[in-house]
C-alpha cells in the first residue's frame, strides 16, 4: 500500500459502526499496516449519530481524515452518508445501506430528516453503491445482521485482502457458536454479492 488510505465508517447508534471500524482495522493490523482510528458517538446508546475515522497504510500519524480527502465511506444511514459526503475526495466511492433510520434529534422535532438523501448523494462527484442492507438482514433472521453485511460490501473497495477483513469478522463469533458464524458469513456474503449487483 502506497500512502494512507482514510476510510469513513457513519451511522446512528446501535447500527454498529464503531464494530465494523474496529473489523476494518483488525485486518489492516493482521497484514502488518499502521492503523489510527478515531471515534465521535452522539449519544451513541440511545441511537445518536455516530462517525468513526479509520486511516490506515505504512506509516500513519493522524486518527482525524482532512475533510476532502476521505477515499471511501461505509454508511449505515442514508441522510448521515449525506451529511458527510464533503468528507470525501471527488470520485470516491460511497457504500450506502438505503434502509432510513431516524436518529432522535429527528424524530423529537429539532431537525428534518433530508428529503432524497440518496438523489442528493448522486448529485455529488462521488460513486454511490446502494442496497438494501436493512432488508436484508431482516430476511436472514437478525436486524443485526446488517453490520456483516456492509463489511461484505465494501470489502472488494478497501486496499485489504478480502480474507483478512473476512477473518476479522468472523474470528468476533468464533466463541459464539457454529450457527452465529455461519448466519454472520452469509451474511457477509451476501453484502458482497449485493454491491456487485449494485454497482
Amino acid at each position: 500500500m502506497s500512502g494512507v488510505f482514510n476510510i469513513l465508517v457513519v451511522g446512528i447508534g446501535g447500527q454498529g459502526v464503531m464494530t465494523a471500524a474496529d473489523i476494518i482495522a483488525h485486518a489492516a493490523i493482521a497484514e502488518g499496516l499502521d492503523v489510527k482510528k478515531t471515534e465521535v458517538a452522539g449519544m451513541a446508546q440511545r441511537g445518536g449519530v455516530v462517525t468513526s475515522h479509520v486511516r490506515i497504510g505504512k506509516q500513519v500519524l493522524s486518527p482525524a481524515i482532512t475533510p476532502g480527502e476521505a477515499d471511501i465511506m461505509l454508511a449505515f444511514e442514508p441522510a448521515e452518508a449525506l451529511r458527510w459526503v464533503s468528507h470525501m475526495r471527488p470520485g470516491a466511492t460511497v457504500m450506502v445501506n438505503s434502509y432510513p433510520q431516524s436518529p432522535p434529534v429527528v424524530s423529537i422535532g429539532l431537525f428534518d430528516y433530508p428529503e432524497a438523501p440518496e438523489q442528493q448523494l448522486r448529485d455529488s462527484p462521488v460513486n454511490v453503491i446502494s442496497f438494501d442492507a436493512g432488508q436484508m438482514a431482516i430476511e436472514l433472521g437478525d436486524r443485526r445482521l446488517v453490520n456483516s453485511i456492509m463489511l461484505g460490501a465494501i470489502a472488494p473497495h478497501l486496499r485489504l485482502n478480502e480474507t483478512s477483513l473476512k477473518q476479522a469478522l468472523l474470528g468476533r463469533f468464533q466463541s459464539k457458536g457454529e450457527r452465529l458464524l455461519a448466519l454472520n458469513d452469509q451474511a457477509y456474503q451476501a453484502g458482497h454479492s449485493a454491491a456487485e449487483v449494485a454497482a
